[in-house]
């Protein structure tokens, strides 16, 4: 199987939201604006869950694909680039997850 990358789907998303493509669901969906891009990344997300708890494992790789795609989109719309989400988890690698969560701000 040929190795496909998160950086390449950002590089597709990327292409296909300045494209002039009538039928592509990329641009429509990016036209639609940061709202709806982020309610079908959540759809995406409370389908994952399901399929995670029903223990459905295609099912939970087939949303996850669609999650992760929404996911790129929402980012991509909001001018937030993968390399910066990739940083953020890298600096994350130096220290437990306990610890890291400690670090934040409280809500």
């Amino acid at each position: 199987m040929t190795q496909f990358s998160l950086t390449d789907l950002e590089a597709i998303i990327d292409k296909r939201a300045g494209s002039e493509d009538k039928k592509s669901y990329t641009r429509k969906l990016i036209g639609k604006g940061v709202g709806k891009c982020a309610q079908k990344m959540g759809e995406e997300a409370v389908e994952a869950v399901i399929a995670a708890v029903e223990g459905d494992k295609q099912e939970l790789t087939s949303e996850t694909a669609d999650l992760l795609y929404h996911l790129l989109v929402v980012l991509k719309i909001s001018n937030v680039p993968l390399s910066d989400v990739m940083d953020e988890l890298a600096s994350r690698t130096g220290q437990t997850g306990l610890e890291e969560k400690a670090s934040r701000p409280a809500d």
